[in-house]
């Protein structure tokens, strides 16, 4: 197959060029009117439902193989819905707001207004290259900014698609994708706002980069998100809930369940359980509906942190029979283990894979207290009807996010923020929080036409002395 070209990747200049262009644009045409912002969400919106199919091809030739209907749920429905949700609120959250006033200033106004912040950069991973560019983008439009997009290397074919599509509807100073351009140069521009969504360590490199410039930054960084099955849940119900999102995308989900804690005496239970479901849903991990690992680099980490577990005591049991991981197509099977140690890397590092860690206890302040001792994660998920014991590990626990009886379906939930908290992220968006994100509130008082603190002017006297006696004692 003849490989696609690609225009050659830019540099830190043309990034500079791109930037100035959008903030000359910003001042010169002025802020968006409601009527601008909603066409933009719409010619968005009509460049998702109408390219889908090439969007989804785009996604899966990226990967090496992904079903076209994990990108049609966990992308493309997020996305087209997430930009219905806002198009419907938009006005709303347009409208200057009446602030109260001080009693010192009576006859004076107070209004907040939402303005757009100039130029937003938003920085994609690969993962799910689409929502995750798309998502932002969203909250941005609306607030009335321009932006510049960097999609991951790993995801050349969809960035190459949607530099065309949005080169086609938008001019460059709205909205670009910069293709090809380093994360060093990107994160240094100085942007009225950067979004980046990755690894922690690479986190703090965009943050030291954007510090130089005073840019604020939102953070969406991942983690080692735990579930917890508590002692009154049904084990098969929690299985067959989230080892559907450990296992979509292969794992590969920034807010996958990455270990489970469960009562002890149930762990061959869950193990049980856990087969019937994965042999139903992936006969063989050659399925189609199975996602492949993204690259080689990542492949071969998921085979050496496995090998080290196995290699200081733990036991693997490989959900679809028969299956060993395949090098040639990156499949790698979904696997639990067993008698994990706090050593091993599967214990320490975020999996970002299809291996799920089953650890036990005997009561749950034992696994409060370990969460406790640990970064905190950007998703927490419990599954328990009992409501003492949901108030208590929301009470006791620190999380980006909580979701209970579920995993992973906070994230497309239009009307709540998403962000993460200490080493998971800083900043949020989604909704009415991602408008904000994106806005200066910015603060306008007005004095009335006879300002009552005129009678408070210099020379002070008995007038002065009156008044503010009867203020300090309000």
């Amino acid at each position: 197959m003849k490989k696609p070209h690609y225009p050659a990747p830019v540099t830190a200049q043309e990034l500079h060029n791109v930037l100035d262009a959008q903030t000359q644009a910003y001042y010169t045409q002025g802020i968006p009117s409601l009527e601008q912002r909603l066409s933009n969400l719409d010619t968005l919106f009509d460049i998702l439902k109408n390219n889908q199919q090439a969007i989804a091809q785009a996604i899966s030739n990226d990967f090496g193989h992904r079903a076209h209907q994990e990108t049609q749920l966990a992308e493309l429905f997020l996305c087209l819905d997430g930009i219905r949700y806002v198009r419907k609120r938009l006005k709303k959250w347009m409208r200057p707001q009446k602030r109260s006033v001080s009693i010192w200033l009576l006859g004076s106004s107070n209004t907040v207004i939402p303005q757009p912040l100039g130029v937003v950069g938003i920085v994609v991973p690969w993962n799910y290259p689409l929502f995750l560019c798309i998502s932002p983008l969203i909250s941005a439009l609306a607030a009335g900014n321009r932006c510049m997009i960097k999609m991951a290397a790993n995801s050349s074919g969809l960035s190459h698609l949607l530099r065309t599509l949005f080169a086609e509807k938008f001019p460059q100073e709205m909205l670009t994708i910069v293709q090809g351009a380093k994360g060093s140069d990107f994160s240094s521009l100085p942007f009225d706002h950067l979004i980046f969504t990755g690894s922690s360590n690479t986190g703090r490199q965009v943050m030291r980069a954007a510090a130089d410039n005073l840019t604020p930054v939102t953070l969406e960084l991942g983690g080692k998100s735990p579930t917890i099955i508590a002692p009154d849940y049904s084990i098969a119900k929690a299985a067959k809930r989230l080892l559907f999102a450990k296992f979509l995308n292969a794992g590969q989900t920034c807010v996958a369940p990455d270990y489970v804690f469960v009562p002890e005496g149930k762990v061959d239970e869950f193990i049980t359980a856990a087969k019937a479901i994965v042999a139903e849903r992936y006969p063989n991990i050659e399925n189609k509906d199975y996602t492949s690992i993204i690259d080689d680099t990542a492949y071969l980490r998921l085979k050496g942190t496995l090998a080290e577990a196995l290699g200081q005591g733990a036991i693997a049991t490989t959900l679809v029979p028969n299956s060993i991981a395949n090098d040639i197509t990156r499949k790698f099977p979904p696997t639990l283990l067993t008698g994990v140690k706090d050593t091993m890397r599967v214990m320490q590092e975020e999996i970002f894979g299809p291996i799920l860690p089953i650890m036990t206890y005997h009561h749950i302040d034992q696994v409060l207290e370990y969460i406790h001792h640990r970064d905190r994660p950007l998703a927490l998920y419990l599954f328990s009807d009992d409501k003492k014991t949901q108030e208590k590990v929301i009470r006791k626990t620190r999380s980006g996010g909580v979701c209970m009886n579920d995993t992973a379906l906070h994230v497309g939930q239009h009307d709540m923020p998403f962000g993460g908290v200490g080493e998971s992220g800083m900043g949020q968006y989604h909704g009415v929080e991602g408008f904000l994100t994106m806005s200066k509130l910015r603060p306008i008082f007005k004095q009335a036409r006879y300002p009552s603190l005129s009678l408070m002017y210099p020379p002070y006297g008995k007038t002065f002395d009156k008044i503010i006696k009867i203020m300090l004692r309000l």
